[in-house]
């Protein structure tokens, strides 16, 4: 794959608005609702546009002019919004810097990073090249350290992608650990709480007696809240506060006013208020179920992204390169544009490069998804951390750090996570104003209760006949708490909220798995509406370069003729001859040496072999030398009508045979195409070749519908024309004239053995330059748009059925907190169930 150096760099510029781009990191953010917060409070300042929270992956997307708006109005936003970026370390970085020989040096760097705007000290080490620095994240970034460095006269060696992606690692995992320990501590209160009110409710009794019963509540529920729920407390108290109510705002109060009902009960004991059922063991058992949730949805979250995570921390540690006739190995990161390295049987490549020297078969399933090893030799491209199978190779490194073929897929799918899906739209503007709504349905849910208690109490009865926890007996205040508490456990806004993102997440990993990019997250919708699918024949259809196809010989065996016309051939520019002389080393053939070459333009060539006159080339050539081709006329009229170049091959004046040359099929586009077809789309082949050419290739590999004669120029308006036909089309092509196609198509893809600039038009981007990939892009955007409606469909569904029965007081609020997690768990737990989706076409099943 070639390098796509420009893909969603932290400040890369916008080509379409000129606004630089970037990604914040916001912590505290717990449901959808806090995404919205955000999302909204950072779309409100002058200059941004574009801007995209994903929950999911607790990051803010978004395109800002810099003259406009900085990075700390941003941070500011996000602090009034109720939530703040991170920041690393608490503001703390460590630099490795280039460049520095003596203690001026480490002195010139100190002061330039110790006088930028909120650095608070930097502290630079010359003898382990490392500057330490202290700094407020909001006004202050890498960016701007190391353009300071840079114009101080050194350099910073940027953290490598793979040591990010193991941090980030790390972090989900402390993040998982984090809400295992605050679950169980939390369960170790509340199940003591379950213990005790288990009888009472069957028995009626409060042992031993009411007022040690309901103190005991009282106590055991106060830590289960204020110490291990403290967070989740805070977090819904700041958003209400900020007028942005979330989930944790639901739980708050669900959970604060059965906690709060104890103290009354203890009061009515010594006749000091009204006589109130104890819910503050409920709103313990509410806060335990809630955290247990957190804890399972955290560690479905992190197992969503492991996959790309997990794929950066393949990378090798160190690498053998040969420095002055030497094998020395060094740590990766310290590997450069042009060192020769030494890779063994078993060893992983450590970076991108091109074979230089040897024969051998990498494994490169975890860039493709393919299991069968490739085989690579002198001038073959390698990618880094794929495995070396069987031959010594040295290859040449093209490609180190952040310019590494897996930095770009990591790059490409963090990118894909940053937009967003259209139908996500809806659930958007349907989860901003859910809490309120659901804050307002519990308090009318409470007046109603209480202004129509005989109507409700009529309910009570009936329900108490097959709802255990359904009392009649209790009194109206204790029912219609009993039911608004319902409420606020039960709706929830996180299911919506992760519905998409979840399911995006994972089909952009498992994509990446299996060498299919997807760069814009609305290409996984618009592909289910996609009916026709252009292919560009040469270098999609076809490998893009001729090759022998057919060897007809009038009198001397195959062999025989191939090794003449290559040995004619060997000083040759011409992709034919090339093909001939490939074809010849190919079949291990000893070539001869030949004199008098010539090179005759628009016919062929002409040289001596042993005393004989050979002659290699078409009909012109044989022609204008009087030799008479009447023999093999039959064959090379049926090779033309092939879509095969005839080269006639003659010496003296005696006609030996013909070689037949084309641009071969690629190995799987007939198969591809069939399967494509079996999708429901259309595939319509598009060429420069005129129609006899275009028309045979065609019926070689299935295609029914022919663009032929279309200049490079023309593909886009061909594109265009379809379209105006009330086609949705996906464009599939390689070239820089794809370019403009791939922009215009519905949805655009590129294979990935192609252009930079065809890869940044593109939706979506293929490892792999077979048409294989096309079909696996086509499966797995049909499966993850499929668990996007499905996790939407049961979000929707469990709400719209939830919140009436609770209205009704016929869920009890420790089980309407538990329906609540498991449809949040729900959601991201059928997102990873894309995992176990097999994208393969049929025929590799």
């Amino acid at each position: 794959m070639t390098k796509d150096k420009d893909v969603n760099n932290d400040r890369s510029r916008d080509k379409t608005t000129q606004k630089e781009r970037t990604d914040l990191e916001i912590e505290g953010m717990t449901c959808a609702s806090c995404a919205q917060a955000v999302e909204k409070g950072l779309a409100n300042l002058e200059g941004t546009e574009g801007v995209n929270v994903n929950i999911a992956t607790d990051k803010a997307s978004l395109a800002y002019d810099p003259d406009k708006v900085s990075k700390k109005d941003m941070a500011e936003a996000v602090e009034r919004a109720g939530y703040r970026v991170a920041r690393d370390e608490a503001g703390k970085a460590e630099l490795d810097i280039e460049g520095m020989t003596c203690a001026t040096c480490s002195q010139a760097v100190e002061v330039a990073l110790g006088d930028l705007e909120g650095v608070d000290e930097a502290n630079v080490n010359l003898a382990t090249e490392k500057a330490a620095l202290s700094f407020n994240p909001a006004e202050v970034g890498y960016d701007e350290f190391k353009k300071a460095v840079e114009e101080a006269g050194y350099g910073v060696k940027k953290e490598r992608e793979g040591e990010r992606e193991r941090s980030k690692l790390e972090e989900s995992q402390r993040e998982v650990e984090k809400a295992k320990k605050e679950m169980a501590w939390t369960w170790a209160f509340v199940a003591p709480i379950i213990a005790w009110m288990v009888p009472e409710m069957i028995t009626g009794v409060k042992w031993p007696s009411p007022l040690v019963f309901d103190a005991g509540m009282i106590i055991l529920a106060t830590p289960a809240l204020l110490w291990t729920g403290r967070e989740t407390l805070r977090s819904g108290f700041t958003s209400a506060r900020h007028l942005s109510p979330n989930m944790d705002t639901l739980i708050m109060m669900g959970s604060a006013t059965a906690y709060f009902t104890g103290y009354v009960t203890v009061l009515s004991e010594f006749g000091l208020a009204p006589r109130l059922l104890n819910y503050s063991g409920v709103g313990a058992m509410i806060m335990g179920f809630h955290l247990t949730g957190r804890y399972i949805e955290t560690k479905a979250k992190g197992r969503a992204s492991e996959a790309i995570q997990k794929l950066m921390t393949l990378e090798a540690k160190t690498a053998r390169v040969e420095r002055d006739g030497r094998e020395v190995e060094i740590p990766v990161d310290e590997v450069e544009v042009g060192n020769l390295m030494v890779v063994r049987p078993g060893e992983k490549i450590p970076t991108d490069g091109v074979v230089r020297d040897g024969v051998s078969s990498v494994d490169e399933s975890i860039a493709t998804g393919e299991s069968m090893p490739v085989e690579k030799s002198e001038g073959d491209e390698v990618i880094g951390a794929t495995v070396n199978k069987q031959g010594v190779l040295k290859v040449e490194a093209t490609g180190v750090g952040e310019d590494t073929f897996l930095s770009q897929v990591v790059r490409l799918v963090e990118e894909a996570q940053g937009t967003k899906v259209p139908i996500q739209n809806f659930a958007d503007r349907v989860t901003t104003f859910f809490v309120p709504t659901v804050i307002s349905i519990a308090l009318i849910t409470i007046a109603i209760w209480l202004g129509f208690s005989g109507t409700f109490q009529d309910l009570a009865t009936w329900a108490s006949s097959f709802i255990p926890w359904v009392d009649p007996g209790l009194g109206v205040i204790s029912l219609s708490l009993f039911a608004g508490i319902s409420v606020l456990v039960i709706a929830c806004p996180c299911a919506l909220g992760l519905a998409t993102p979840t399911a995006l997440m994972v089909g952009s990993g498992k994509g990446a798995e299996n060498g299919v990019l997807i760069r814009k997250g609305e290409a996984i919708q618009t592909m289910k509406d996609v009916g026709t699918v252009i292919l560009d024949k040469t270098g999609t259809i076809t490998e893009g370069k001729p090759g022998v196809t057919d060897v007809i010989s009038q009198n001397d065996s195959q062999e025989e003729l191939i090794k003449l016309a290559a040995s004619a051939e060997q000083g040759s520019e011409h992709p034919l001859g090339e093909a001939i002389v490939e074809a010849a080393e190919e079949k291990d053939l000893k070539l001869q040496d030949v004199t008098d070459f010539s090179a005759l333009v628009g016919q062929g060539i002409e040289a001596k072999l042993n005393g004989d006159r050979l002659l290699v080339g078409n009909r012109d050539l044989m022609e204008e030398n009087d030799v008479n081709y009447g023999a093999v006329e039959g064959t090379v009229k049926g090779l033309e009508e092939e879509a095969k170049t005839a080269v006639i091959v003659a010496r003296n004046q005696d006609v030996l045979g013909v070689i037949g040359v084309a641009d071969q099929l690629k190995e799987d586009s007939v198969d591809a195409i069939a399967e494509l077809k079996k999708l429901g789309l259309e595939p319509v082949m598009i060429t420069g070749d005129n129609e006899r050419t275009g028309r045979a290739i065609a019926d070689k590999v299935g295609i029914d519908r022919v663009i032929a004669e279309v200049m490079p120029n023309e593909k886009r308006d061909e594109v265009m024309r379809l379209q105006d036909r009330r086609e949705n089309v996906a464009m599939v092509g390689d070239g820089i004239n794809d370019a403009p196609a791939l922009k215009q198509a519905n949805v655009g893809i590129a294979i990935g053995s192609g252009t930079d600039i065809a890869i940044e038009a593109a939706d979506i981007t293929l490892v792999k330059g077979d048409l294989s990939a096309v079909v696996k892009a086509v499966k797995l955007s049909e499966a993850t748009f499929a668990k996007i409606k499905g996790n939407l469909f049961w979000a929707f569904f469990y709400n719209t059925v939830a919140i009436p029965i609770a209205v009704m007081g016929l869920l009890h609020p420790a089980i309407a907190e538990m329906a609540m997690a498991f449809s949040s768990i729900n959601v991201v737990t059928n997102s990873n169930r894309l995992k176990g989706v097999d994208i393969s076409p049929s025929y590799q099943s």
